[in-house]
Order: C-alpha cells, then sequence, then structure tokens
C-alpha cells in the first residue's frame, strides 16, 4: 500500500509535526509514513484522512502486488 499524506501535506501547508499533532502520533511515524516505511492501523488512516477532508481510499492507494 502506498500513501499520497507528503503530496497532501505539502499542497495545504502543513508541517510534519502539525500533522503529528493534529493525529496524536509522533512526528517520527509521520516521517515513516512518508517513506511508505509503515502502513497505519484502521484508526491512524481514519485521522489521517480526517484532517484532509478525504476518504481513506483517497489518501492511502492499495496496489495488488503488496
Amino acid at each position: 500500500m502506498r500513501n499520497r499524506i507528503k503530496e497532501l501535506r505539502i499542497e495545504r501547508g502543513i508541517k510534519q509535526q502539525e500533522l503529528a499533532d493534529k493525529v496524536s502520533v509522533s512526528s517520527r511515524t509521520i516521517i515513516s509514513l512518508e517513506k511508505q516505511q509503515y502502513n497505519p492501523s484502521v484508526l491512524l488512516a481514519y485521522r489521517i484522512s480526517s484532517v484532509f477532508n478525504l476518504s481513506i481510499e483517497e489518501v492511502f492507494i492499495f496496489e495488488e502486488d503488496d
């Protein structure tokens, strides 16, 4: 699974720490997500998607070969 977190965050002018604070995780978690090194829990995916006012599917893209 890949995600669009970095792209969306930059488009909206949100810093990594700001996003981390909004979803109650560390900035290190946001960095790992942006580097595609970590797949979030459903709850975290929901929180992140809510910050961007998008559906989970618009932020997190499931690819069949994953």
